[in-house]
C-alpha cells in the first residue's frame, strides 16, 4: 500500500510539473531548482548571485523552508521578487512538490520575470525525487560536509545539471580533499559541471555566473 500510495503522489507531481513547464514555456522565465543540505551556504550563494545579475536580469526566488521567512528576509535585501513557502502547514515536508512553486509563482508574477530561482529545502534526498517543471537544477555541496556526500546520496547528484562546491576559503584549515569532492561527483554524473567558490569571499564566482547567464539566454531565445 505504501508503494502505490508513493506512485500516486509521484504521478500527480508529475501532472503539476507538466503544467509548470508549459506556464513558464509561455512566460519565457528560466527556473533553476537549487539544492542541498541544511548549511551549505545555499542562501549566501544565492544572495552574490543576484548582486551579480540583477543589473541585467529580471530575477524572483520563490524560497522553501520547513518555518521561518529567515532565508526570504536576506534575500529580499537584493531587491528581488522574494515568496516563501513553509511546508510547516502541510505537516513538515522535506522538499517543495509541483503544484506549490505553480501557486507561488503565479501570486509572484512572472511577466516581468527573465530567471525565477527556487531556493529548495535543505535536504540532500528529498527534493531529487520531485520534479517541480524546473529547467535545471543545481545542488550546492559546501567543504565542510565532506567529500563523501555524492556517493552516499547519489541520486541528488545525478538529477543535477551543476554542482557548486561552496566555501573554499576554508580549504586551508579543514581536512577535505576537493578534488576527490570533485571526481566523485563525476563518478555519480560524469559531465557534470562543478564551480568551486566561496560565496563568502566571492572567490570563484564568475564561471557559475557565466553558465547561469548562459542558460537564461538560451530561453530567452
Amino acid at each position: 500500500m505504501e508503494i502505490n500510495i508513493q506512485k500516486r503522489v509521484l504521478a500527480k507531481n508529475e501532472s503539476d510539473a507538466d503544467r509548470n513547464r508549459a506556464f513558464f514555456k509561455e512566460k519565457k522565465v528560466f527556473v533553476l531548482n537549487m539544492m542541498s543540505s541544511p548549511g551549505s551556504g545555499k542562501t549566501e550563494t544565492l544572495c552574490r548571485t543576484l548582486e551579480a545579475l540583477m543589473s541585467d536580469i529580471r530575477v524572483g526566488v520563490i524560497v522553501g523552508d520547513v518555518c521561518t521567512t529567515n532565508d526570504a528576509d536576506r534575500l529580499s535585501v537584493t531587491g528581488a521578487k522574494v515568496i516563501q513557502i513553509n511546508t510547516d502547514q502541510f505537516g513538515g515536508d522535506c522538499h517543495l512538490a509541483a503544484h506549490l512553486i505553480e501557486s507561488s509563482a503565479r501570486s509572484l508574477g512572472c511577466d516581468d520575470l527573465d530567471l525565477l530561482i527556487v531556493e529548495n529545502i535543505g535536504n540532500l534526498v528529498c527534493p531529487a525525487e520531485f520534479d517541480i517543471g524546473e529547467d535545471a537544477r543545481a545542488v550546492v555541496l559546501s567543504v565542510p560536509e565532506g567529500e563523501d556526500k555524492p556517493l552516499k546520496y547519489p541520486l541528488m547528484f545525478q538529477v543535477a545539471d551543476a554542482a557548486i562546491l561552496n566555501k573554499i576559503d576554508l580549504l586551508p584549515y579543514l581536512d577535505f580533499d576537493a578534488a576527490l569532492a570533485v571526481e566523485n561527483m563525476g563518478k555519480v554524473h560524469p559531465g557534470m559541471p562543478v564551480f568551486e567558490l566561496s560565496a563568502k569571499t566571492r572567490e570563484g564566482m564568475e564561471p557559475w555566473l557565466a553558465w547561469l547567464r548562459t542558460k537564461v539566454k538560451e530561453k530567452l531565445g
